[in-house]
């Protein structure tokens, strides 16, 4: 999990068991109403406090509208407590005592191999069918789904579909769905601004119905490494485990995103919560209420951001587009006559102020769709009209300068993708399986290493590599360092790379 030098933990904000301290509070004395002579205060009616007053009417009458339609989320997963290495671990401290490691064969098998694990989230009914948004990472592996509504009333409920490179997730209530069902209406997250007033509404440690306000902190923050595709808004509204997949509100009552994760030190708020944007999220659920999945546009381009030395050497006034460093073979990009050097400053009329934007802006487009591109050029500004490919699941997302997407690759300062026949001529690639590195960032632990694009991995941490998600899966849980085994030209060497 990428970290930055703020952020020690990045807790997905499913639900977790929490011990309450209760306060007694101990009377010494006479009460106030029993003390000889004491009166009660009137009401303080100064008008300096009326702009508070009105302040706590706003937010009492937005909790009041958007709340019947917040749900809470139980879940329960079967969880295998076997391992390779203790196929049958030793649960009872008694036995343990007075047989040790070994358990007797006609014990043995009453030890249990799996668990009940339950978890608890949040979510918002979008629409009067009955579908509930949620984030993927309350309900991903579930295998029984419950949904409790604000006035109590409850629900099993099956998963209709999910995108994972969003964390994103469409759930439905089973049976006979009610005709009163309350829906959220949602807003406009673009015109967000840093200071803008927000709440949150959701189950935070199981406590249903809770409701917290703040302001944004912040737009665009996609170095949180959540997700592969990133646009969060950071909030300072108190957020915790239990509220994810819960609404953030404007104070018109609209939602304008869904809370997912915060950073935090000790597993609990610290001021610092992500929520995705809803206008990201509202693309795609048609498809997603439909069962269907998420389709995303590829261009077909290694991209970077701008430093100041970069826009002083291609003649630009400021840093901000997104500086093109490859283009694929046979790709939409190079069909179009985009070429290594050009500047993207504009997608479909949107400005595009980094990496990440551009990557967002061509991912949420459809396959197919005849897209207009701005780029600058040797100082010159063009258009061209791209038709857009779609982007293979089994592909990472292109990295930007301080690698973007925020996993274990982009720490490593590599972009790879699965061996196709056509990227295996495209560098002259002679191996049959594995995964090509297509680019490396530069000042990264992989140029470091001398890595190059057409080096084939075929091995991660001692296991085989034969796709993205192999490679992936093999070095996330790695600490220190990770040990590829690389082919460059028929020849295969060993080459570690330092995480930290």
């Amino acid at each position: 999990m990428r970290r930055s030098n703020l952020i020690t933990h990045l807790t997905l904000t499913a639900g977790i068991p929490i011990v309450i301290a209760l306060a007694v509070a101990f009377t010494i004395g006479a009460s106030r109403s029993g003390l000889s002579g004491t009166m009660n205060p009137e009401p303080i009616k100064d008008p300096v406090i009326a702009p508070a007053q009105q302040l706590g009417d706003a937010f009492a009458m937005v909790a009041a509208h958007v709340k019947p339609a917040v749900v809470s989320v139980f879940s329960e997963r079967s969880v295998n407590t076997q391992s390779d290495e203790s196929p049958n671990p030793l649960n009872d401290d008694l036995l343990r005592r007075f047989f040790g490691d070994q358990l007797p064969p006609q014990l043995r098998q009453q030890q249990p191999n799996h668990s009940i694990q339950r978890g608890m989230g949040s979510g918002m009914i979008i629409d009067t069918q009955g579908h509930i948004l949620t984030n993927n990472h309350v309900v991903q592996d579930e295998t029984s789904l419950q949904v409790q509504l604000a006035d109590k009333r409850q629900f099993d409920a099956e998963v209709v579909s999910t995108d994972p490179k969003t964390d994103v997730a469409i759930i439905k209530l089973k049976g006979d769905v009610p005709s009163d069902l309350p829906t959220v209406q949602l807003g406009d997250s673009d015109k967000l601004r840093p200071g803008d007033l927000v709440m949150a509404i959701g189950a935070p440690f199981g406590l249903q119905q809770t409701v917290t306000h703040g302001i944004i902190s912040a737009t665009g923050r996609s170095d949180v490494g959540i997700a592969d595709f990133e646009d969060f808004l950071q909030t300072d509204t108190p957020i915790n485990p239990g509220n994810s997949g819960g609404p953030l509100v404007n104070m018109l009552g609209e939602v304008i995103g869904m809370n997912s994760a915060i950073a935090t030190r000790v597993g609990q708020s610290a001021g610092v919560g992500f929520s995705i944007p809803i206008n990201m999220i509202q693309s795609m659920m048609p498809t997603l209420i439909k069962g269907g999945t998420i389709s995303r546009g590829m261009l077909g381009v290694a991209i970077q951001n701008l430093s100041k030395d970069l826009a002083d050497q291609f003649g630009l006034s400021d840093t901000k587009g997104a500086l093109v460093s490859q283009v694929t073979k046979d790709s939409p990009a190079e069909k179009a006559g985009i070429k290594p050097g050009d500047v993207i400053v504009e997608f479909n009329g949107k400005d595009i102020l980094d990496t990440t934007r551009l990557r967002n802006l061509v991912a949420a487009t459809a396959p197919g769709t005849e897209a207009k591109v701005d780029l600058m050029r040797e100082g010159k500004k063009q258009t061209v009209s791209v038709k857009l490919g779609k982007l293979s699941s089994d592909t990472t997302p292109s990295l930007g300068q301080n690698g973007e997407s925020g996993d274990t690759l982009s720490k490593l300062g590599i972009t790879a993708q699965p061996l196709t026949p056509e990227l295996a001529n495209q560098f002259g690639v002679q191996e049959q399986s594995g995964v090509v590195i297509s680019d490396v960032q530069p000042g990264t632990p992989a140029a470091r290493a001398n890595l190059q694009a057409g080096d084939v991995i075929t091995q991660a941490n001692r296991k085989p590599v034969s796709s993205v998600d192999d490679l992936r899966n093999a070095i996330s849980g790695s600490k220190n360092s990770v040990l590829l085994l690389v082919k460059r030209k028929g020849a295969s060497l060993f080459v570690a790379l330092p995480l930290k």
